[in-house]
């Protein structure tokens, strides 16, 4: 099974067994926090946010708590973890809510050109579930629709830290390392901040609404 057809219940059930110890569930306030904080510090309005797998939906959750957007669209390929987590996000009445039970690669190949972009996109724990060649189409595609984007993916050496630290063995991630990553996203969007990525498609040195030029790579 690939990453981009979602996962059955035997992974959520395997993976997430302990949610409230995940990344993004635990901790999904701090996460929320943390941008809230970098965007405010920048000056920067985030009115309107997409997640790319929005999972058991916490992140989602504690993301439209902190920002209160007044447009919201979650992705999820995997039915089971679509159910849980869209009755989560759909509880909260901050925004124009739209939830699609799809895949992130699906998702871009059916943008127009001139469709609307979002202010932040948020992509946890996607990429390790993509091919490369997954990735490459998507990306541009996403550069275009994101002014910003969330990223967090585990490299080779923090998916051989999980087997080691946790007994966590994820056969369904393809490994890559920090370089390649680096060399998919380069391309496309600027590093600015910690898992915080600027969008190539809308901004470069000149005209970034962001200070700290010397941060950018």
């Amino acid at each position: 099974m690939k990453g981009a057809d979602g996962f059955d219940q035997s992974y959520w059930d395997k993976n997430y067994a302990e949610p409230k110890e995940m990344d993004g569930i635990g901790n999904a306030k701090n996460h929320a926090n943390y941008l809230k904080s970098y965007f405010e510090l920048e000056g920067v309005e985030i009115n309107s946010v997409i997640d790319l797998g929005f999972g058991l939906g916490h992140l989602s959750a504690a993301v439209i708590r902190k920002f209160k957007p007044w447009r919201f669209h979650g992705l999820e390929p995997s039915e089971p973890a679509y159910k849980k987590g869209g009755a989560r996000i759909s509880k909260l009445p901050y925004s124009k809510l739209k939830l699609d039970c799809t895949d992130l690669l699906t998702w871009a190949k059916k943008q127009p050109t001139d469709a609307r972009y979002f202010d932040l996109g948020i992509c946890t724990s996607v990429f390790q579930y993509l091919t490369d060649q997954e990735i490459k189409v998507s990306l541009p595609i996403m550069a275009r629709m994101f002014r910003y984007l969330y990223l967090t993916v585990p490299t080779d050496i923090e998916l051989n830290k999980q087997i080691e630290d946790l007994n966590f063995y994820d056969d369904l991630a393809i490994r890559r390392s920090r370089t390649e990553y680096l060399k998919l996203l380069a391309p496309h969007f600027t590093l600015v901040s910690s898992r915080i990525w600027e969008s190539k498609n809308h901004f470069n040195e000149d005209n970034t609404e962001l200070s700290d030029l010397l941060y950018r790579i």
